[in-house]
């Protein structure tokens, strides 16, 4: 199995991405006692000074550009080194799995309503987020492959063109990840206020 992955040149993201999931999901139903219940996670005292909360959007973004930005620079960095696919795959179960704790504790606290929570708290910024973290772990497996498995590339093309074209792909998913993070401060804070008044 790891051979054929070698050579095909693919990691399975989208299975590794569910299984962190239901992972997370799992791990939040059994220790809810712990995780949920004796940490104040996501209760009720917390979504009411949610509400009432003033945000600077200003400051927001550039605490979430740095987020972001820290967390592309040290992926794309990863990549290049010998560990580079693993690295691939441990962001990709742990965002599964962040994403399926985050999941059970809203519905377990707030049931079929803690859906529309975790729909404000993730709009408009996801539908950017989510092309953009897929498609710059590839690029980042893509590069990791192209330096220690030379065997999987495709043939043809100057060398310098290519590294030219990883980094002009670089910089449009560090744009994206850049629209993304003003969504997130200017856009979703309006969104989730409006939401968190039927809690």
């Amino acid at each position: 199995m790891k051979r054929y992955y070698i050579h095909r040149g693919k990691l399975p993201l989208g299975a590794i991405f569910l299984t962190g999931l239901l992972s997370g999901i799992l791990m939040m139903s059994l220790g809810k006692s712990i995780l949920l219940e004796n940490t104040g996670l996501l209760d009720e005292y917390t979504l009411y000074h949610m509400k009432y909360m003033t945000v600077d959007s200003s400051a927001l973004f550039y605490y979430v550009l740095r987020l972001r930005l820290e967390t592309a620079v040290i992926l794309a960095v990863l990549a290049t080194t010998y560990l580079g696919l693993v690295v691939c795959v441990g962001a990709t179960f742990w965002y599964g799995m962040s994403a399926g704790a985050f999941l059970a504790a809203v519905v377990l606290r707030y049931g079929l309503k803690g859906m529309l929570f975790v729909f404000a708290g993730i709009m408009p910024q996801y539908f950017v987020y989510v092309p953009v973290f897929v498609a710059l772990l590839l690029w980042c497996e893509k590069l990791n492959r192209s330096i220690y498995f030379k065997s999987s590339l495709l043939t043809g093309g100057d060398n310098s063109v290519s590294w030219a074209k990883r980094l002009m792909q670089l910089v449009l998913i560090l744009c994206g990840l850049i629209l993304g993070c003003l969504l997130e401060s200017f856009a979703n804070p309006g969104f989730l206020e409006k939401i968190l008044k039927i809690f």
